[in-house]
């Protein structure tokens, strides 16, 4: 082992032992746990045991035991156990905790027992960002998360899953009981004992089947037809996988653009997350303690209920609007292709024809504007605009026609708001009968080439890459109210609510903020 560095002598004495401290940096992150946990008020905020008993064996003091558990939160150590292993052996933690290790029970009782003290820790750290000015940049990204529950997916059951469980039971006990038929016109002992176990297969599969119907009148009756067996509250939610999908909870969760930081989070059980932005919004707004907010998130967020309700708690949306139209699919020109006027109240179609509002509808509770022009028979881009009489385009009575808010946003969130051009996103743009634009802009983009014509505002294909599946939700009454005769109808109620009146909705894919847990 000559010429090679050499450690000590593991039975090696020394005079003078060395400090523990000595093994922790004076910048290592250890410390500010330590100084943040020491200057809590543990009592105030409401955790327990903060005052020991009289009588029986010492327990562990809650601020220790809380210390385990921001270390392990930072160094994405969830499990008790591991935490426990690492009280043994982690040079960090026997420093934060004097070398005591509780067990794994221990922790984990702690954190089960004291969970609203815990999150009014977490909204205490969130003060202090606040108290050094971490939260200048008034920009925040909201985005959700799919936990996996301790619920089996055997054990999730909603409608239609019930139901395709008892047609695979009677398949099995006809199958069986086919099977049964042949034992029985066998002779011999394996024929006998071939028998017996087909008679119990079927009579477990009949016994299944009664639970099943027993539980069939629990699911109908139960909020969203959905029973998660195990966790309560858990719900079957789709996943990015094509044909997969988990039983677990939505994690909402507010991240600080510039320092990503987690300013605001709440577990929910509904698999979408359309109906979270206003809500979100505020949370992290009042935790930044800020008069304004600059919010981006991606088009799965996109509601438009839930954008004019940020207007009014003054946030600012950053939200690209889902492409939910089947006309470009086919071929046709969507309503994003049609240019809306707000002066004249009209819309120009690609072919430079003006569509005037004819009259109102009432489809969801929501008034729809209805417009039309009488002159698409003799159109030659008909064939590339509808199949019908004529091509109809429905607004929503509180889209655009206020641009209050438009470029309200800071530089900040612009920057945050439009990614590199380097991210790859299929881009298009309309064009008129000439083979320009019909709306020019005033500050036109050139293409990467240099040969590209001006366009108002790039949007991703509906096949890109970022795209998704067409979706109907709240905003889009369309694809469940009531159809036109003779016309093909366009319905995107929010189509330019966040450009126009509500903030700029974004024409890439969305920025990509670090959120961690």
């Amino acid at each position: 082992m000559k010429r090679f560095v050499e450690g000590e002598d593991r039975l090696q004495g020394v005079l003078l032992p060395e400090f523990l401290d000595d093994y922790v940096s004076e910048e290592n992150p250890v410390r500010v746990i330590d100084v943040f946990v020491e200057e809590l008020d543990l009592g105030a905020l409401g955790f327990e045991g903060v005052v020991p008993e009289a009588t029986g064996r010492p327990a562990y003091h809650p601020g220790l035991l809380l210390k385990i558990y921001v270390y392990g939160y930072i160094n994405q150590i969830a499990s008790s156990r591991r935490l426990e292993r690492e009280a043994q052996r982690n040079v960090e933690l026997m420093w934060l905790t004097g070398r005591l290790a509780p067990d794994f029970k221990t922790i984990a009782d702690f954190r089960k027992d004291n969970g609203p003290a815990i999150r009014a820790t977490c909204r205490r750290f969130i003060d202090l960002c606040r108290r050094l000015d971490l939260f200048s940049h008034a920009v925040a990204a909201i985005d959700g998360s799919k936990f996996k529950a301790v619920n089996a997916r055997d054990k999730n059951f909603t409608k239609a899953k019930l139901k395709k469980r008892m047609d695979q039971v009677e398949a099995s006990i006809e199958r069986y009981m086919a099977a049964l038929e042949t034992a029985d016109r066998q002779e011999g002992e394996l024929a006998q004992a071939k028998s017996v176990r087909l008679q119990e297969k079927i009579a477990a599969l009949r016994e299944q089947m009664a639970a099943f119907k027993a539980l069939e009148p629990v699911v109908h009756a139960a909020p969203g037809q959905q029973v998660s067996l195990t966790d309560l509250d858990a719900r079957s939610m789709a996943t990015s996988g094509r044909g997969s999908g988990v039983v677990g909870y939505n994690v909402q969760a507010a991240v600080d653009a510039k320092h990503h930081l987690i300013v605001a989070h709440e577990v929910t059980n509904t698999g979408h997350d359309r109906d979270q932005l206003s809500g979100m919004a505020g949370q992290a707004k009042a935790a930044m303690g800020l008069q304004a907010l600059d919010v981006l998130a991606d088009r799965g967020y996109f509601d438009g209920e839930e954008v004019r309700a940020c207007e009014g708690i003054g946030v600012t949306p950053y939200v690209p609007k889902p492409l939910t139209s089947g006309s470009k699919a086919k071929g046709r020109f969507g309503k994003q292709d049609f240019v809306y006027l707000a002066d004249d109240d009209v819309y120009r179609c690609p072919a430079g024809e003006t569509l005037t509002r004819r009259f109102t509808s009432v489809e969801d509770g929501m008034n729809l504007y209805v417009y039309w022009t009488t002159k698409c028979t003799g159109c030659p881009l008909k064939s590339r605009c509808t199949s019908g009489k004529e091509r109809r385009i429905k607004r929503w009575e509180h889209e655009g026609g206020d641009r209050r808010h438009a470029g309200a946003a800071g530089p900040e969130a612009r920057r945050h708001a439009h990614p590199p051009s380097h991210r790859r996103a299929p881009l298009r743009h309309a064009q008129g009968l000439d083979g320009s634009d019909p709306l020019q802009d005033p500050d036109p983009r050139q293409g990467p080439n240099g040969d590209e014509p001006p366009r108002p505002g790039l949007q991703s294909e509906t096949g890109g890459r970022h795209a998704r599946p067409a979706v109907a939700d709240r905003g889009d009454p369309s694809l469940n109210g009531p159809a036109i005769p003779d016309a093909e109808t366009e319905t995107s109620p929010c189509a330019d609510l966040p450009l126009r009146r509500h903030g700029r909705v974004l024409t890439q894919p969305r920025p990509e903020a670090d959120i961690r847990f």
